[in-house]
């Protein structure tokens, strides 16, 4: 039996009964948390279980804690951290074992709430122009560098127990727009694309799930990524990533139509799961019932996907720390 293609969000601090009907026949793959659903630990902890229970299996939570502006954890629950690239320019030579500690502990932070996936690591190229909404969550300019400092990232969260969300493929670090507004479009040429921007995601295309963009290549199609099969399937093939494929957000303006729409094109386009996120009951039934439920070979990468859903190594946390402010001269968070 195939789950849910779905990641779904609770409305407040604690399921209605509502939802928890909902969530029990639709089924999602799993869940993401926003800041609306964060008041203490115990009460994080308490809405995690009423979600697992809801479905009735230990199903993946996610969130958005990048650290900086992205960062739906924050004091006293989690530690208020420097945006990424400004976190790599001030550790400079030291980046990628800074970046591993950095995301060891939040890594920590998250399993300690019970969530147990992370929409990072970012690997988008910064660029000049990159827009302000992401150019500082990116953690640099140049392919080989970017991969080598979103591997320490995605590792350390495998180490700490929590699942990496690879974003946004395949790249989204030429856009000039905000696609939570408008729908940016990329005029590169595909050489350049592939040597640049797609690099990085080849670099990394091993790790266990995915998130696409929500920008038109003109170079592979004139239909945003997320819905473009062109995109998805050069995502597949071309790139390698082998792990599951999920949408950006599809409530974002960025993408034209219903949210039942988005979803079904979505799914037509080759993307495993949707994520659909603030809306209400009734739009989440619709996109649940558009986006259906995983197929087999979507069952199977979501099964494969879990599997690196390890124990934690154990982290000595005054030590890492230590080592941290070291390595960043002292000047670790805000």
């Amino acid at each position: 039996m195939t789950c849910g293609a779905t990641i779904l969000d609770a409305t407040g601090l604690a399921l209605t009964a509502e939802e928890k009907a909902f969530f029990r026949d639709a089924d999602p793959f799993g869940f993401i948390l926003f800041a609306r659903n964060i008041e203490s630990a115990d009460q994080v902890r308490a809405l995690c279980a009423e979600l697992r229970e809801s479905v009735g299996r230990d199903c993946l939570i996610t969130i958005d804690q990048e650290g900086g502006r992205v960062q739906r954890l924050r004091s006293p629950l989690a530690r208020d951290w420097m945006a990424p690239l400004d976190h790599v320019k001030q550790a400079g030579d030291g980046a990628e074992r800074a970046m591993y500690l950095r995301y060891r502990l939040i890594a920590q932070e998250l399993l300690d709430l019970g969530v147990d996936s992370n929409c990072a690591p970012v690997g988008d190229l910064a660029t000049p122009d990159t827009h302000p909404f992401l150019r500082n969550r990116c953690y640099g300019d140049r392919p080989k560098q970017v991969v080598r400092l979103a591997r320490a990232a995605a590792q350390a969260h495998l180490d700490g127990g929590v699942l990496p969300v690879l974003k946004h493929m395949p790249g989204h670090g030429r856009s000039v727009l905000d696609s939570h507004k408008d729908l940016p479009h990329v005029t590169a040429p595909l050489d350049t694309l592939q040597e640049h921007d797609f690099a990085v995601f080849s670099g990394l295309s091993d790790l266990p799930l995915g998130m696409t963009a929500h920008l038109v290549f003109e170079a592979l199609d004139d239909q945003p990524a997320t819905v473009s099969h062109k995109v998805v399937q050069m995502i597949r093939r071309d790139i390698g990533f082998g792990g599951l494929i999920m949408t950006d957000d599809i409530s974002m303006k960025a993408l034209a139509g219903t949210p039942s729409e988005k979803a079904a094109a979505a799914r037509r386009a080759g993307c495993d799961l949707v994520l659909f996120c603030n809306a209400s009951l009734a739009e989440r039934r619709a996109v649940a019932e558009a986006a259906g439920r995983l197929d087999q070979a979507g069952q199977e990468r979501a099964n494969a996907a879990m599997a690196q859903r390890q124990a934690p190594i154990a982290l000595d946390t005054e030590a890492a720390e230590a080592e941290l402010t070291a390595l960043m001269g002292g000047k670790v968070y805000v």
